[in-house]
């Protein structure tokens, strides 16, 4: 049984994610906004706070340890659920994204790639790898959603793997300390052969090619980046180099069971701070929704209104089930491509409806709205895409595979 009330500790937290964004995140966002490709340099001091946070065992944002910290399972099994390090990571991304989620995605050792690093690596390497900044890097210049289809290549080489190859929409791919990289240890093998690797910053052969200029999040750096040659230790590889041909690439998958729910946090966020907005605009201009009213008996924009706050309840909803399963070892990949796909598709309707409700003011930059706009696309794309994450979502319903189903 799930309880949707959230505890005391992650209230806490999320108050204090949420400060962060009122009093650091918001202030600075128009600023990062038209200055692409800036480093954000209030975040130094944000990043030693979250460091001391983390090492004190009070907070996480992105989930860098994941559901490593969500306690052991006897305990688990006595209290009938657990909330833990990927519920505190939801909660705090939601509520820093509800500031700025570009700025969300550019804090100092928060990145993707830790969650990655979260959901496979052993024991020994979180203790090596749980302090870096993470990015992750899965897309080529010769394919974007089937991740099957990785074709940077991983050859061992007595202790050390050389990588070849080239990622691209690299989030954080400068700035970084390390990259999370997808890589196939054998064509020959398929997609089972794919794994994947921790790379050093300052690793020989691994150079930033260009970075993007973008649409929204442009707080963040997002970069393409070249593997030539590139070596790295042979225990950098994330859990077991054997290809296990049965098994397929679950493992190196199951990163996005953690990270699609926090995706989905981050749009709810910025989907929350457009309503509020609108619902401010609303009542200067004499509209107010009313929920003792039929929707049908209100203004068209009340009703408008009313209709995006329900689905962005529904989003929300579906985002702390797929976090609760994962802080209680139950699969859910299924959930969690739900959650990702209905806030995705929920925040880009929001924000851009937020934007035509308001009219002229909505498509100036006298507000956020138009800038929040922009920002959640990317939210309907990375991390898997609407469609992709619907046809998940439909060979998990019907039990087909992908070979079945395409």
């Amino acid at each position: 049984m799930i309880n949707l009330e959230l505890p005391k500790k992650l209230k806490a937290s999320a108050n204090q994610a949420h400060q962060v964004a009122a009093e650091i995140f918001r202030p600075i966002s128009r600023k990062y906004d038209l200055a692409e490709h800036e480093y954000p340099v209030e975040l130094d001091t944000m990043a030693a706070m979250i460091e001391g946070l983390s090492d004190s065992g009070a907070q996480q944002v992105s989930g860098a340890t994941g559901d490593r910290q969500s306690g052991d399972a006897h305990a688990t099994e006595l209290l009938g659920n657990t909330n833990g390090g990927n519920m505190a990571a939801m909660m705090n991304s939601l509520e820093t994204s509800w500031g700025d989620v570009g700025l969300m995605l550019t804090i100092p050792y928060q990145g993707l790639g830790n969650a990655a690093i979260a959901a496979v690596a052993t024991d020994e390497q979180l203790e090596r790898f749980g302090k870096v900044w993470a990015a992750m890097a899965i897309t080529e210049p010769s394919f974007g959603s089937d991740s099957a289809a990785v074709s940077t290549t991983a050859v061992l080489d007595g202790d050390e793997w050389v990588l070849n190859g080239t990622k691209i929409f690299v989030t954080t791919g400068e700035r970084s300390t390390h990259i999370v990289v997808w890589a196939t240890v054998d064509k020959s093998k398929g997609r089972a052969a794919i794994k994947s690797f921790v790379v050093p910053r300052d690793a020989p052969g691994l150079t930033v090619a260009r970075l993007e200029h973008k649409l929204g999040i442009k707080a963040s750096d997002t970069a393409e980046l070249r593997l030539e040659d590139c070596r790295i230790p042979a225990d950098n590889i994330l859990g077991s180099p054997e290809v296990n041909v049965e098994k397929g690439f679950a493992g190196v998958m199951q990163t996005f069971d953690n990270t699609r729910p926090l995706v989905a946090a981050m749009a709810i966020g910025v989907g929350r701070a457009a309503l509020e907005e609108l619902r401010s605009v609303l009542k200067d201009a004499g509209i107010e929704p009313s929920y003792d009213i039929p929707a049908n008996n209100q203004p068209a924009a009340a009703a408008e209104f009313l209709r995006m706050e329900s689905d962005w309840e529904a989003a929300y909803l579906l985002a702390l089930r797929a976090t609760w399963m994962a802080d209680n070892k139950k699969p859910n990949s299924l959930e969690a491509s739900m959650s990702k796909a209905k806030a995705g598709r929920t925040g880009t309707d929001v924000t851009l409806k937020a934007v035509e409700i308001a009219g002229p003011l909505g498509y100036s930059e006298r507000t956020l709205l138009e800038k929040w706009a922009r920002d959640s696309k990317i939210l309907d794309i990375f991390e898997g895409t609407q469609q992709i994450q619907q046809l998940i979502v439909a060979r998990r319903v019907l039990g087909l595979g992908s070979d079945k189903l395409k």
